[in-house]
């Protein structure tokens, strides 16, 4: 049996894994961490990481950024492992994660779908065959409670595409004005809430007299849900490092 320490565990994320670890009869959630209260949940409830009492075996994190850091900090002092699904972290946030990893295995994404990382992977491989002939512009759709924009995702897109680039991009963050051209070097990202989207991302590559474009649409939040599951799962049992989507695909 596998214990989960779920924290954000009332938010929408939260209900998700909730819903998927009760189907399934190895995994239980030995408690929940989040400043709301739920009557309904059937395990104990803390409001941070710094109640005592708190066991389990992985922690599955769908938070809000400023909870980041008490997690961490639980995480190395305890040896507990830890998948951060939360987005929107500071460079300070993923610098003490990257640091912190040296004590106990950390799992960091900002996205859990197996289909936006396999995006990422055929967007770095257009970047490395197109070079820099084509424009590249990153466009990111989501509901309108969603807190930080750009999306983690439309990032970690940005980042892989730089990559295979050798960080030949600048990130040019939405354009306004009467003197806003394109520049060469530049990799547009934009941000577009409304409604209940889950999440949309699309990336061109706009050449002469082509466009290419990859696309992914989630339909559910359950597909984020079952990537953290799936890296419990992997990270449960590995040892100290940081850890991606990369190897568990």
């Amino acid at each position: 049996m596998i214990r989960i320490i779920l924290s954000g565990a009332n938010g929408a994320m939260g209900k998700n894994v909730r819903e998927l670890v009760a189907e399934q009869p190895d995994l239980v959630i030995s408690c929940g961490i989040d400043r709301h209260p739920d009557p309904d949940a059937k395990f104990p409830q803390f409001d941070s990481f710094e109640a005592e009492d708190i066991e389990g075996d992985v922690i599955i994190d769908f938070s809000h950024y400023t909870a980041v850091p008490g997690l961490v900090n639980f995480a190395a002092s305890s040896g507990i492992p830890a998948v951060i699904c939360t987005t929107g972290l500071s460079e300070d946030i993923i610098s003490d994660i990257e640091a912190k990893a040296s004590k106990v295995a950390l799992f960091r994404s900002g996205n859990m779908s197996l289909g936006i990382n396999l995006l990422i992977d055929l967007a770095r491989r257009a970047s490395e065959i197109l070079g820099q002939r084509y424009d590249i512009e990153i466009i990111e759709k989501h509901h309108n409670k969603k807190l930080d924009a750009p999306s983690g995702t439309a990032l970690m897109i940005a980042d892989g595409v730089n990559e295979a680039a050798n960080k030949a991009y600048d990130y040019q963050h939405g354009r306004h004005g009467k003197d806003a051209k394109r520049m060469p070097n530049e990799i547009g990202i934009h941000a577009v809430r409304g409604g209940t989207i889950v999440g949309e991302h699309q990336i061109l590559f706009a050449g002469t007299d082509e466009v290419l474009e990859i696309r992914h649409s989630a339909a559910s939040k359950k597909v984020f849900a079952e990537g953290a599951i799936k890296a419990a799962r992997f990270l449960k049992d590995a040892g100290p490092g940081l850890y991606s989507m990369k190897d568990i695909l």
